[in-house]
């Protein structure tokens, strides 16, 4: 998650290239990292087989491509802090839902502990300007990202984190490629310049192979509402890459903010901890 949000000011570098074919190269690399890294550290990636197949389709086409067509029409209607305070409901969507489909029932704790986790976020990412078209847009982020967890619960067990991350990773790809090729033409490759390249690397090794790995490594462990919590430390780690790069000091909001994602945290993961020692034999 702190890749993830650290990922923010690397991708603004990519607001003038074309988005697909940057998304294609960005998809096509991560993939190749992924089957490379997987044989040097011999994890198995098991080949899907019936409705899996369905479910990473539905996985690369909501948490990927569409993900990231929301993320660009929304910012054409709103700002993109009203994009990410939706986005930063994720937690209590993960905490109700994921224990569902994982066959359990939410709890008290950890719904709370999205609820003060995506307060948090909502301070340090700002409210931001939106019309219409902008809350659809923004509902639509929200969606996809949970999908993106969601939808990988039931693959989990039996593919695995590297199984469930490179093969979302490859059908992505082709999505990207189909809509690159059809948007912007098979030249757009050629558009890229030397900054695109970089940023498109960074992205490609660290917030796709790297994150999608750790991500749903975690996500089997602890279950998806634990995990959800942790989606509270991306506009956190945002935040603090932004002082870095810009040189702006938060105001009191984000301080604030900090602290209050920091308490959910530790009350959420602290029932994780206190549950697993309940439950070892």
């Amino acid at each position: 998650m702190a890749l993830v949000g650290g990922s923010v000011a690397v991708s603004h570098v990519l607001v003038d290239a074309p988005l697909m074919t940057a998304q294609t190269v960005r998809y096509a690399a991560a993939a190749v990292v992924l089957v490379v890294a997987a044989r040097l550290l011999g994890r198995a990636v098991p080949l899907p087989r019936g409705r899996e197949w369905l479910l990473l389709a539905l996985l690369a086409a909501t948490g990927l491509v569409l993900f990231n067509v929301a993320l660009v029409r929304g910012a054409e209607h709103a700002e993109p802090a009203a994009i990410a305070v939706a986005v930063a409901s994720v937690p209590l969507v993960l905490g109700v839902v994921g224990p569902l489909l994982e066959g359990r029932h939410p709890t008290a704790r950890i719904v709370a502990a999205a609820a003060v986790v995506t307060a948090g976020s909502m301070l340090v990412q700002g409210t931001g300007r939106t019309d219409a078209a902008g809350v659809a847009w923004a509902v639509l982020a929200l969606a996809c990202e949970a999908a993106f967890t969601l939808l990988a619960v039931p693959l989990l067990p039996r593919l695995g984190p590297w199984g469930v991350s490179w093969h979302s990773v490859v059908m992505g790809t082709l999505m990207f490629a189909g809509l690159a090729l059809v948007m912007e033409g098979p030249t757009a490759v050629h558009a890229l310049d030397a900054g695109d390249w970089a940023a498109v690397t960074y992205l490609a090794v660290l917030v796709t192979a790297v994150a999608f790995v750790l991500w749903y490594a975690t996500v089997a462990r602890v279950g998806s509402a634990s995990a959800g919590l942790l989606t509270g430390v991306a506009p956190v780690a945002a935040a603090a890459v932004g002082v870095v790069v810009t040189g702006d000091v938060p105001g009191p909001p984000v301080w604030v903010g900090v602290t209050v994602v920091v308490v959910g945290l530790a009350c959420g993961l602290r029932t994780t901890r206190r549950s697993a020692r309940l439950v070892r034999p």
